[in-house]
């Protein structure tokens, strides 16, 4: 164990990491600086510049309308017709993977994930569901994954009409065409982890798809660190027109809804609610997307999700693994499933193309870049990070285990007030699996999280207490 600073030495280091926080308000605020934040932010490298710098708003666009073209994109549509319902949209999206993948040497492979979707609720019918796949493997630790997605399949008003025009340009054409950017972009290059780019169907039936994805994951012992929705991310303007083009939402749940009873009790025993693996991904984000190469504030909201409404980052969830969802700022609900119709005054609803805000997409598309392309690179997080707690002094022992990455170069201590939503101090601690920190356990919390040779650090572990 190292030898714990002084309480004064440790509030006097570490105070010039601690951050303002808050962030400007208003429906046109400019992009974020990157001169705040958390103590924890990690500034964009002039690889992940470059990277984000080939994100393109054409090609977003283009796929948005190309998959509106297949006029409905129903889960329970014609799926043997080759320009009209799911099954022309599946072809298509899997044969645009496939090009990128072509540019991979090997590393990316695609896979169409099907399976019998038997009757229920929203599915009279035993149904085919396909999630189209795309995995780009990670070139160090490629047991550590992390998936990016959105739903293709559309619908209107009826969740049952399975045969009228349903675009869905903004819910969910553009989560797609965000996952498959990344995808086109991403496939040149050697992430250490495996990263995931997946569009999945059967959600608007009852998140048919990413269940049976999460599903396959848990059964087959996939280390999933990390799963990002981005369902309805294609416009910043309200149902009121106010317009908010630089923030992107991110719901994030607290106390796992996986826990035991058991867990979930020692979790708030010890004041853990806010302290999930979820929303310790969501503090990931802004630390390294909430910046001036996004031209994004990321907005977490500590939630699951909307009211009444769910989205595929919860199956994940319910399967032990961390997951959230990214979402416009507001919703315009006059567009948002409505039947495609013409209004006495000329005006045109229905979730059309000309109702999303593509600039904005690829925004958003660049959040999620930098938060994938930086977490795989980065270690992964801690495991077995404990609060030892069997002798009760003013100061605090934490233990973890090291990490199997060939270039972990060491770990930080991280803490902050109890009332405090980020991380406001940073403490360096070296290549140990222990250190003992001369603050009171009992009156802030405390993380770890790993640090590599190349500078990257992995989202914090928060310690369970260990007597």
């Amino acid at each position: 164990m190292r030898p714990s600073p002084s309480r004064r030495t440790v509030l006097t280091a570490t105070a010039a990491s601690a951050a303002a926080l808050g962030t400007a308000g208003g429906a046109e605020a400019a992009p974020a600086s990157g001169g705040g934040g958390p103590a924890t932010a990690q500034p964009p490298t002039r690889e992940l510049r470059a990277l984000l710098r080939e994100i393109s708003e054409t090609r977003i666009e283009s796929t948005v309308r190309k998959l509106v073209s297949f006029g409905t994109r129903h889960t329970l549509s014609v799926q043997d017709d080759p320009v009209r319902g799911i099954g022309a949209a599946r072809d298509w999206i899997a044969a645009e993977l496939r090009k990128y993948a072509a540019s991979s040497d090997g590393r990316m492979t695609v896979e169409l994930q099907s399976y019998i979707q038997e009757p229920g609720p929203r599915i009279p019918v035993a149904t085919r569901i396909t999630n189209v796949v795309a995995t780009l493997r990670g070139s160090v630790t490629p047991d550590r994954v992390y998936v990016v997605s959105g739903h293709y399949d559309s619908r209107v008003t009826d969740v049952m009409d399975a045969t009228s025009d349903a675009p869905g340009a903004d819910d969910d054409a553009s989560g797609v065409a965000v996952a498959m950017e990344l995808a086109r972009v991403m496939a040149r290059r050697r992430p250490a982890a495996t990263i995931v780019f997946a569009a999945v169907a059967g959600e608007e039936q009852g998140l048919f798809g990413a269940a049976h994805m999460a599903q396959q994951y848990r059964s087959a012992g996939t280390d999933v660190q990390g799963m990002f929705t981005n369902d309805i991310v294609g416009s910043p303007k309200a149902d009121d027109g106010t317009v908010d083009p630089y923030t992107i939402r991110l719901f994030a749940e607290g106390v796992p809804s996986s826990e035991t009873p058991e867990q979930a009790a020692l979790r708030r025993s010890v004041g853990g609610e806010n302290d999930s693996a979820t929303r310790q991904l969501a503090r990931f984000v802004r630390d390294v997307a909430d910046n001036d190469a996004t031209g994004m504030h990321v907005r977490v909201i500590y939630r699951r999700d909307r009211y009444r409404r769910g989205g595929d980052h919860i199956p994940f969830l319910e399967r032990a693994y961390p997951a959230a969802r990214f979402t416009e700022p507001t919703e315009d609900y006059a567009h948002q499933h409505q039947d495609v119709r013409v209004d006495e005054t000329g005006k045109q609803y229905g979730d059309l193309p000309e109702f999303c805000d593509f600039p904005f997409i690829e925004r958003v598309a660049r959040v999620n870049a930098a938060t994938l392309w930086t977490l795989a690179q980065a270690p992964g997080a801690p495991t077995g990070a404990k609060i030892i707690t069997a002798t009760l002094t003013n100061s605090t022992e934490l233990v973890w285990t090291r990490g199997t990455e060939p270039d972990l170069a060491g770990y930080e201590v991280v803490w902050r007030e109890t009332t405090s939503p980020d991380w406001t101090h940073v403490i360096p601690v070296g290549d140990v699996t222990g250190y003992e920190v001369d603050l009171s356990k009992d009156n802030v919390f405390f993380g770890v999280r790993a640090v590599n040779r190349a500078g990257n650090r992995s989202p914090v572990a928060f310690p369970n207490p260990q007597s």
